[in-house]
């Protein structure tokens, strides 16, 4: 009794020791490690600096999705900027004037989410996709669908229409049945992405 006694004395006297005054962190640690004290946020170390961990903020999304950089696209002007999100496997480029122009909302994760899966339930899922583009004015979106070797491009605003690209292509049923299916979902791509760009003009116009 006298031993269980003692032994919360010291746990007490050790967490008070660790947090009224500014022990160093390998003290700190030592003291944790010692009695099996647990903060109620755990913290990560990188050289002198602690950061807390925010485990909300990083569930918050149930779209996977982190900020991509694409080493090799630099012939952007300096008054043109872009910012690359992958999500779910796919890659989104934000392109504009400014860093409001470059911020991901929910609703275009969730797009570009419903985009990639209804291409591959409504069309094909043998299909390698390049990067969506949001532009000022327009989107496109391209990939290549591998069971026909062909390449396509949708693009709506400036330059709306399907693109195809491919070499020696059999014109059977297949082939027009999967053409028939590009055009049919190019109508719902096309509905998609125009609302998110009126959202996009309305949200600059809002900051100007």
């Amino acid at each position: 009794m006298n031993n269980s006694h003692d032994e919360i004395k010291n746990l007490i006297k050790a967490s008070r020791a660790m947090l009224s005054k500014p022990n160093d962190l390998k003290e700190s640690l030592d003291i944790r490690k010692q009695y099996g004290i647990i903060l109620e946020q755990e913290t990560t170390t990188s050289g002198n600096v602690t950061k807390k961990l925010n485990v909300a903020k990083s569930i918050e999304d149930k779209i996977d999705y982190d900020v991509y950089q694409d080493e090799e696209e630099t012939d952007e002007s300096p008054e043109d900027k872009k910012q690359a999100y992958r999500i779910s496997g796919g890659i989104l480029v934000l392109h504009g004037k400014n860093q409001v122009e470059l911020e991901l909302t929910t609703d275009e994760k969730i797009a570009f989410q419903e985009t990639m899966d209804e291409f591959v339930t409504e069309v094909s899922d043998l299909v390698d996709f390049n990067n969506l583009n949001v532009y000022p004015n327009n989107v496109e979106w391209s990939g290549k669908l591998i069971d026909y070797d062909i390449d396509f491009s949708y693009s709506i605003g400036e330059e709306n229409g399907i693109y195809l690209n491919g070499d020696m292509i059999k014109a059977d049923e297949k082939f027009l049945d999967l053409i028939t299916k590009l055009k049919t979902y190019y109508d719902k791509f096309k509905s998609k992405w125009a609302k998110i760009l009126a959202s996009r003009k309305k949200t600059k116009k809002s900051e100007e």
